[in-house]
């Protein structure tokens, strides 16, 4: 599991153009580090052994970690944030934390308490790599996330773009809805920050079986066991249905995903060609409006329905 973490990483590293000639380490000056890699770490089973596997593969001087108290689980979150803590400095890696009062800010923006802590969280760490010069964020996002996703955004209705899943790595995402929809074309991003998801491939069995045997410590959340959030109830009560149904239905998820990407590529690619031909713009007529739709050059397409859904889609039809 290690060497093919290390590979991962490796190719990943590659996509995102990082000099391997540069030397891993902090400048005295201004703290910064073009090549170090932020590892989002919040306590749980998954970051911490991503923490763990990044630690074995690239060394301590390689990384800083960031971990974002919610104050929503009291107590429990303030022993997530100690065993994060105590774990950095034993291994010694650079530590960020950062204290939130999310639900207040879920409150003064009208949003769920789920996606203010995501608001939250990636701001911030676009904020450090800023601050810091950290290349890119690391997060353990992996296949059993990935295929809540997928099942989270058919219920929503997401299109075809949302049921392609997780991208291994994309731009930093902002704004709300960004993570769960995986569309960034309906989001702010922070395009000079790299998000990296090194885990996608593998299970959360398979993270629990690296867990248990380098003795990895990590804290229960137990709102984890919870279905008041509708990622726990898909997690809890559909998906033991489906494993009663195809004990390998999360790595079957993945892979469905990743045709349902390669065909939305597709689909992308002749959305965009036809667009010249159905998009008119007219400053006279059309001062109040981004753009003009051409309905007889629209209805000539025999696929028009989805061009149209593709056109308006992004403005919240």
């Amino acid at each position: 599991m290690l060497n093919r973490f290390k590979h991962i990483v490796e190719e990943m590293r590659g996509l995102i153009d990082v000099s391997r000639s540069a030397p891993s380490v902090i400048s005295s000056e201004r703290g910064e580090s073009r090549n170090l890699f932020l590892l989002a770490v919040s306590g749980g089973v998954d970051s911490m052994c991503l923490a763990d596997m990044w630690l074995r593969c690239f060394g301590a001087d390689s990384c800083a970690i960031a971990h974002c108290n919610f104050n929503l689980r009291g107590e429990d979150s303030d022993g997530d944030e100690a065993l994060v803590a105590v774990w950095a400095e034993e291994h010694g890696v650079r530590l960020h934390k950062v204290s939130f009062d999310t639900v207040q800010y879920a409150s003064e923006n009208g949003i769920s308490i789920e996606m203010a802590a995501r608001e939250l969280r990636y701001r911030w760490f676009g904020d450090l790599c800023q601050e810091h010069g950290y290349k890119a964020v690391v997060v353990a996002h992996h296949a059993d996330d990935n295929a809540e996703t997928m099942v989270l955004n058919m219920v929503r209705g997401a299109g075809l773009k949302g049921l392609s899943g997780m991208k291994p790595v994309s731009p930093l995402p902002l704004s709300r809805h960004c993570e769960e929809r995986s569309d960034l074309r309906h989001c702010e991003e922070r395009s000079d920050v790299a998000i990296l998801r090194p885990l996608l491939t593998f299970t959360r069995k398979q993270i629990e079986g690296h867990a248990f045997a380098w003795k990895v410590p990590y804290r229960e959340d137990k709102t984890n066991a919870s279905t008041e959030y509708r990622r726990n109830s898909i997690r809890h009560e559909v998906f033991p249905l489906f494993e009663r149904m195809n004990p390998s239905y999360v790595r079957t998820l993945n892979r469905e995903m990743t045709y349902f990407k390669d065909a939305f590529d597709i689909v992308d690619d002749w959305c965009r060609a036809q667009l010249p031909h159905v998009i008119a713009r007219s400053e006279a007529t059309w001062q109040s409006v981004p753009l003009a739709i051409s309905t007889p050059a629209l209805l000539a397409i025999p696929q028009w329905r989805y061009l149209l859904y593709y056109i308006l889609e992004p403005y919240g039809f």
